[in-house]
């Protein structure tokens, strides 16, 4: 007697407890260990790291999540890691749909590389000394973004179990995203045919404004960045000689930067780098601000001093929560990030400097060109220096970010119907003011697709900086909410 086949469940039939206790047991039992050794290896994005080949880290996280993959003997997954010359390796897998008369494909996307250690964290831990605490895996990488392929694989090994029919799903998981992706788009033109029809993107790169719902990214900023350097001397001399006479280079690095930013508010002044901000864009800032209130801005670590016996804290540039996302999320805005020129303090002298070097990065709206933005910065930037200094601004590169296309009806409603199965509260939208160059070329190249642009990245979690964490309850549920979407694709 022939044994019975196993029913695939129609689309959107998903079993969400059993899915969240699924992927819950699989995050406790295997995928915590797994992002807990990749914290542990020093995968720093080539920018950071010139001789990462030679060093073999990002070799090593991407041999691991691939032989993890393949570990879980998901049902049709095939993968392989793909190499082009000279550029970061990416990691591609394919599972064929099992949905009838399923014609677009699910791109699931991540990547592996890291930004580098960074200053001041806890004394008991360190970028690459894992440590699980209270639910809050802390170290370099892990919500930025190392748990996306074990995430996505968890996700689909929650449909397989339930055999719920799924269109075909790839996935592709890079390590050049926090180098502004510019190994990336020589791999998606080869891979293009491999793609095939993209209707949905999962993208797990992004952010959440609390821990208590599912968060869809609605926009993200651009950026271009470099460094900008000003010369006045070919050596240091003695500041009692040559200061009142010789300019200080970094006087003129003010004057420079005066042309661009007012120091005061902290607004761009070329008009040409903001835009408009949609009306849907503004609606759905208003309405995240009821539901975040205050919390936009307390969640950051403001530096705080005793004034008269009471704590004073540094105060952010608006209290008022709208605007606060807005600022974040639509306006331009400029930060140095980087320092050269400077001796430490223990060596630093009565020396008149002979230049100073700041690394720029300058945030752009979503809708801004980043190229023009670069070709425009470096005019303003160079032209007519005070004092016939040396003034150069080298770029290094910049992205154009990007703005979701409207959401499909089906689509929001499986957003919502996970949310409120998962977290008990319907789905939020917000923008981020961060970068992920991918979404722009992904609406280019499948301008029809829906984006879910989602991720971990909620309040304190601190990713590139001190203390980063991967809040794994959310990330259990959101796991299981990917899976849930995946089912609802019509």
């Amino acid at each position: 007697m022939n044994a019975p086949l196993h029913r695939e469940i129609p689309a959107g039939l998903l079993n969400d407890a059993q899915a969240l206790s699924d992927v819950s047991v699989q995050w406790d039992r295997d995928i915590v260990k797994q992002i807990t050794d990749y914290i542990t290896i020093p995968a720093k994005s080539p920018s950071f790291d010139a001789d990462w080949a030679g060093h073999g880290h990002i070799d090593t996280v991407m041999r691991n999540a691939a032989a993890w993959v393949e570990a879980q003997k998901v049902e049709g997954l095939k993968l392989e890691i793909v190499r082009l010359e000279g550029r970061t390796p990416v990691l591609f897998f394919e599972v064929p749909a099992t949905k009838a008369g399923s014609t677009e494909t699910v791109l699931m996307y991540g990547h592996l590389d890291k930004q580098p250690e960074f200053t001041g964290w806890r004394s008991d831990l360190g970028p690459w000394t894992p440590k699980y605490e209270d639910g809050k895996l802390f170290g370099r990488g892990g919500a930025d973004d190392g748990y996306a392929v074990y995430a996505s694989v968890a996700a689909i090994q929650a449909l397989k179990s339930q055999k719920v029919a799924h269109p075909r799903i790839v996935g592709l998981v890079e390590t050049c995203e926090e180098s502004g992706s510019y190994d990336l788009l020589p791999y998606v033109d080869a891979l293009r045919t491999r793609l095939g029809d993209v209707g949905l993107v999962i993208c797990l790169d992004s952010g959440a404004g609390n821990y208590d719902q599912l968060w869809l990214t609605t926009s993200l900023r651009g950026m271009a960045s470099g460094v900008l350097k000003v010369e006045i001397l070919t050596e240091g001399v003695h500041s009692g000689d040559a200061s009142g006479l010789v300019p200080s280079s970094f006087r003129i690095m003010r004057q420079v930067l005066d042309r661009l930013e007012d120091s005061k508010t902290g607004r761009l002044l070329p008009q040409s780098f903001h835009c408009e901000i949609p009306a849907e864009r503004l609606a759905q800032a208003q309405v995240t601000a009821q539901i975040l209130g205050d919390q936009i801005y307390k969640r950051f670590p403001w530096a705080h001093h005793d004034c008269g016996g009471a704590t004073t804290f540094a105060l952010p540039t608006t209290t008022d929560p709208v605007e606060a996302l807005l600022n974040r999320t639509w306006k331009p805005t400029l930060s140095v990030t980087g320092a050269d020129g400077f001796p430490e303090m223990g060596n630093a002298g009565n020396v008149l400097r002979p230049y100073t070097a700041f690394k720029l990065s300058l945030r752009l709206p979503p809708l801004i060109d980043a190229g023009s933005a670069v070709q425009e910065l470096k005019t303003l930037l160079e032209d007519n220096a005070p004092y016939q200094a040396k003034v150069t601004f080298e770029s290094a590169g910049g992205a154009t970010g990007w703005n979701a296309p409207s959401t499909s009806p089906w689509f929001q409603k499986a957003l919502d119907d996970a949310s409120q199965a998962h977290y008990g509260a319907p789905c939020g939208t917000i923008g981020q003011g961060g970068t992920i160059p991918l979404m722009n070329m992904l609406s280019q190249g499948f301008p029809k697709a829906q984006m879910m642009v989602c991720g971990v990245l909620g309040p304190k979690s601190n990713a590139h900086g001190p203390n980063e964490f991967l809040h794994v309850p959310y990330a259990k549920k959101i796991t299981a909410a990917v899976a849930h979407v995946i089912a609802c694709m019509p």
